[in-house]
């Protein structure tokens, strides 16, 4: 029988994002579980301690409804495809029927408010996606917000701008040879550290915040070649060439993520979760991530 500890969080998706939240939880008041795609993966958290459940999406998975059962928390970060989210066609009923389960949150995008003309926006414009990756999160929001609503728990959006952090940086593409300063005139992202997605859902885990809906992104908008050349001057490394955002080389995926412009607020985030960036800025975090690297040498 499954041991119940004190505070139990599963996390659909065990990724990028979910691994920071992992790291900062006492494993002696927490019980984590979880799901991966391989077998591979599974075997490496079960080591770490984590339960981990194999979860392709294609269908339910064995175990997952006795886990979610001693759940509190459950974070979903993977992400909703054409025909839903797989968490939801799967084992929607078994979170509804979680009798310890009281706070999801769910890890969205700022994708979902659609091409603003680089203009603000903050929790209360309404969302207006136009991709097809982008509407399939609001359809997620909006059935994850439906079935918390159901179930009397309470469901937490978060929508995150360009997620990055140690092995998923413009540090490491410059390092890799990846790296293109594409330009288009007047373009402008907002991004976000890991750590500071991680400092805000455990806030909220913990209480803290009455909005169902936070923006998690920086202070500071900026164009991603300006990111790009930041990094190589941190690296020493050469320039990597500009290149217009209307070259024909560029493939499909790249043109469609710079089609949208808009400029994100997180002062709710910070207000009512209490939210204090650690890295407010891209070279503030892009710093910490390069001087890692020299202490890694």
């Amino acid at each position: 029988m499954r041991a119940v500890a004190p505070q139990s969080l599963f996390c659909f998706g065990i990724g990028f994002s979910a691994r920071a939240l992992i790291d900062r939880l006492d494993r002696d008041t927490w019980h984590i579980a979880g799901t991966v795609t391989t077998d591979q993966a599974a075997m490496e958290w079960r080591d770490k301690g984590v339960e981990a459940f194999v979860f392709d999406g294609s269908r339910p998975a064995p175990g997952l409804r006795e886990a979610l059962a001693v759940a509190t928390h459950l974070l979903v970060s993977a992400p909703p495809g054409p025909y839903g989210d797989p968490a939801l066609l799967h084992h929607g009923a078994d979170i509804a029927a979680a009798p310890r389960l009281a706070w999801i949150g769910y890890l969205s995008t700022i994708g979902v408010y659609g091409d603003r003309a680089g203009t603000w926006v903050d929790e209360r414009d309404e969302p207006q996606p136009t991709s097809g990756r982008s509407r399939w999160r609001r359809d997620a929001e909006i059935a994850w917000q439906q079935l918390a609503a159901a179930s009397g728990k309470r469901c937490v959006l978060f929508r995150l701008a360009g997620i990055y952090g140690p092995g998923r940086s413009a540090i490491d593409n410059v390092r890799s040879g990846r790296a293109k300063r594409i330009v288009k005139p007047g373009q402008k992202f907002n991004r976000i550290h890991v750590e500071d997605i991680a400092s805000a859902v455990l806030a909220s885990m913990s209480g803290r915040g009455t909005s169902d809906v936070y923006n998690l992104c920086d202070d500071e908008p900026s164009p991603p070649q300006d990111v790009i050349a930041y990094a190589a001057t941190l690296l020493g490394a050469p320039m990597p060439p500009e290149i217009p955002y209307d070259d024909p080389a560029l493939g499909r995926m790249t043109r469609s993520f710079f089609s949208e412009s808009k400029l994100v607020h997180n002062d709710l985030a910070k207000r009512d979760l209490g939210l204090q960036l650690a890295y407010p800025n891209y070279r503030e975090g892009l710093a910490a991530i390069a001087a890692s690297l020299v202490r890694q040498s």
